[in-house]
């Protein structure tokens, strides 16, 4: 008889290891993977600038772990998973939040666009393969990969007309190539057991710093359920990929955009 036994939506045992802990994204998603029982190991450029999250999440009772690594390096990439294997004995899943934005707007310098490439592009795949190759050996694993709505719709200038905001081709170039590369990765590694998926969010709200006034209420009109994402949202659906209870998940891509792409 089959084992009829519910899934569990939990990260209780699990090793996670995430990049990009800071900005208004990364925070959020930290909270959610230690509320969900998992260590969380927070991989960053710069290991000082996690430690107010670090004593926030720990007083909380979260099991947080910073580490300094630089994901355009192969060789940081390949100690900070040795020391994650040594310390905590397993890796059980990874999620890429990192991104930079060096540039800002289509006709900055091609220099900005290259170290977009850099970053965006090198370093994502770098510390996918680092990590995957690891889960791939143990036949187990999950990868969650940050991407965007913007991964899938182009620019609407009418968003930012009068405002100061703006959006810069090279976050579409690489939204887009990392929900597609993801159903690669998908492909490739299903045979290691490991799954492959992604989160693209809408716009996520700044409680810090308010996008402009007229932005917020013309994305809130174009949106179905009228606003901008809260970060805590985005949480959930990333536990969810990371869970057993998405055992027979991969090469998705989830939408977490409040139905703006749905029309």
């Amino acid at each position: 008889m089959s084992d009829s036994s519910p899934l569990p939506l939990t990260l209780e045992g699990k090793v996670v290891v995430q990049f990009g802990g800071t900005g208004l994204l990364g925070p959020a998603l930290i909270t959610a993977l230690g509320a969900a029982g998992a260590t969380v190991v927070i991989a960053s450029r710069k290991r000082d600038s996690l430690d107010a999250i670090v004593a926030k999440e720990r007083l909380a009772g979260a099991d947080v772990h910073p580490e300094e690594a630089d994901p355009q390096s192969e060789p940081s990439l390949l100690a900070l998973r040795d020391r994650v294997l040594a310390q905590h004995g397993r890796i059980d899943g990874m999620v890429y939040n990192s991104a930079a934005r060096p540039m800002k707007s289509m006709n900055d310098d091609l220099a900005a666009w290259k170290a977009s490439m850099d970053a965006n592009a090198t370093g994502f795949i770098a510390a996918v393969r680092t990590f995957g190759n690891a889960m791939a050996e143990k036949k187990s694993g999950s990868i969650v990969n940050i991407a965007s709505m913007y991964g899938i719709v182009g620019m609407n200038p009418f968003l930012y007309e009068g405002t100061s905001m703006g959006a810069a081709p090279d976050y579409f170039f690489h939204k887009g190539g990392m929900v597609n590369v993801t159903r690669y990765l998908a492909s490739y590694y299903g045979a290691s057991n490991v799954r492959v998926n992604v989160v693209s969010p809408g716009g996520i709200y700044n409680p810090d710093k308010p996008q402009a006034a007229a932005f917020l209420e013309r994305y809130a009109k174009m949106t179905p359920l009228g606003r901008m994402a809260d970060a805590r949202e985005i949480g959930g659906p990333v536990v969810f990929l990371l869970s057993d209870a998405a055992a027979y998940v991969t090469g998705a891509n989830l939408l977490v955009d409040g139905g703006y792409t749905a029309k």
